[in-house]
């Protein structure tokens, strides 16, 4: 089970942050910190994977942006990198070529198409198409031309 997902940019501002088990702001803002500073600190070439406490830290960088996942102890380290990765190859998808300023100024988009795909530190769903579609769906709704939306939906 995944516990947190964090993204943070190289000068160490958080532009994302997920938590999948209850914790206090106190507790979240000491795991954040800690994180920046572990993730940071460390050489370009140094394995992804970290213990920390009782968890694994895995973490990969895209371009300007460190995208930090927790997981427990039994956990596969390879499945979070590739939950990393997908997660990242969604935002592409979305906003075609993701960058750091798309995460700041669509933060609402990033937690949604991650909502999308992880739900409760678990995967909701592998295919990267229907998280698309599901996506498409609800930009649709928003602008609230229903009748696209019931042919994504019907004929996807």
């Amino acid at each position: 089970m995944i516990r947190f997902l964090l993204l943070f940019s190289r000068q160490g501002k958080l532009r994302l942050q997920k938590w999948f088990t209850p914790m206090t702001e106190r507790e979240k803002k000491k795991i954040t910190r800690d994180m920046t500073t572990m993730v940071l600190s460390r050489q370009p070439r140094s394995c992804n994977f970290l213990h920390w406490k009782d968890l694994k830290i895995i973490y990969k960088r895209y371009a300007s942006l460190y995208f930090c996942l927790a997981i427990e102890n039994g956990e596969n380290e390879l499945i979070a990198l590739e939950v990393i990765h997908r997660y990242v190859e969604l935002l592409d998808k979305y906003f075609g070529n993701v960058c750091e300023l798309d995460i700041i100024f669509n933060f609402e988009k990033a937690y949604f198409i991650l909502d999308e795909f992880l739900m409760g530190g678990e995967i909701q769903e592998t295919s990267k198409q229907m998280v698309n579609r599901s996506i498409e769906a609800s930009d649709m709704l928003q602008e609230g031309d229903n009748s696209e939306w019931f042919e994504v939906e019907l004929f996807g």
